[in-house]
Order: C-alpha cells, then structure tokens, then sequence
C-alpha cells in the first residue's frame, strides 16, 4: 500500500462515517472547525492529515481515531483494490 492509497482509504473512511451520520461536508468541517476546502481536500484523499486533525474528525464524528483507520469495507474490486 503506497502512502496515496492511505489518503484515499482515509478520506473514504471519513466521507463514509460522516455520510452515516447525515451531515453535510460544510456543516461537519464548520462543527470541526476545520476549514471546508481543506476538508473536502481529506475526503478526497489529497491531504496527509495531521494526528491532531484526526482526532478532531474522529472526536467531531464520535468515533475511536482508531476507526478512522479501519480501511477493510472500502476497497473497490472493480478498480482492482
């Protein structure tokens, strides 16, 4: 796995998780304070997202950090993942 898969496994993860709880990518990056650009940026997998940040995404979605990293369900067959 390269370090351009993790980032967009981890921007799947989230866009995921956020999507379950039924919030907007604007509305959750304005409750995480985190700028929206910046986070769609992280859902697209473009960002190495800091510790810090993952923590707030992942306290803001009320979830372990640890669950962010949880990539098994997001693999794409057709893509060959």
């Amino acid at each position: 796995m390269t370090a351009a898969d993790v980032k967009v496994l981890f921007g799947r993860r989230v866009r995921q998780l956020r999507k379950a709880k039924g919030v907007s990518q604007e509305a959750f990056a304005h409750q995480i304070q985190i700028d929206r650009s910046y986070f769609g940026s992280i859902e697209r997998g473009e960002r190495n997202v800091s510790l810090e940040n993952i923590c707030l995404i992942a306290e803001g979605l009320g979830v372990a950090p640890a669950e962010l990293l949880t990539f098994d369900t997001l693999r794409d067959p057709a893509l060959g993942e």
